[in-house]
């Protein structure tokens, strides 16, 4: 008997939570996600996992425009991996600010603590490795 097919989900519509543990627990998208997480007092299971337990977020997102935001990853590193498209990751640093040119197939390993933004040179898709916990983001 063959085995019946199954078809893989859209990491723009659904995250990939990994566990410390090793565990991968997918999270289906929705609109109050980020201020869910941001806020952490949420009541849904799978943000409280992320606020209690930690771990990284997998996410792929479409770059069509430059971030309205600068974001800052307090708990761990972050890790860009331009899929399409041309994009400059902005990273405020000591004595100003460093830009680091990506490529389709580049990464970008973005520090803890540091704030940094995108701008779009050409659109395209992301795939963001986070560790979540305690996400900020600030007015430009």
């Amino acid at each position: 008997m063959a085995n019946p097919t199954q078809p893989g989900f859209d990491l723009r519509s659904t995250y990939l939570h990994l566990a410390d543990g090793g565990d991968a627990l997918p999270i289906e998208v929705r609109p109050t996600f980020w201020q869910e997480l941001m806020s952490g007092d949420s009541e849904a299971a799978d943000i409280r996992r992320i606020t209690d337990e930690g771990g990284w977020l997998v996410i792929r997102y479409p770059l069509t425009e430059d971030t309205p935001q600068w974001e800052m990853h307090p708990a761990g590193d972050e890790i860009l991996v331009l899929l399409s498209g041309a994009s400059d990751v902005v990273l405020e640093e000591q004595g100003g600010e460093r830009v680091v040119a990506l490529l389709a197939g580049a990464a970008c390993k973005v520090p803890q603590g540091a704030w940094h933004r995108i701008l779009v040179r050409e659109p395209g898709d992301l795939l963001s490795i986070t560790y979540g916990k305690g996400t900020q983001h600030r007015p430009l």
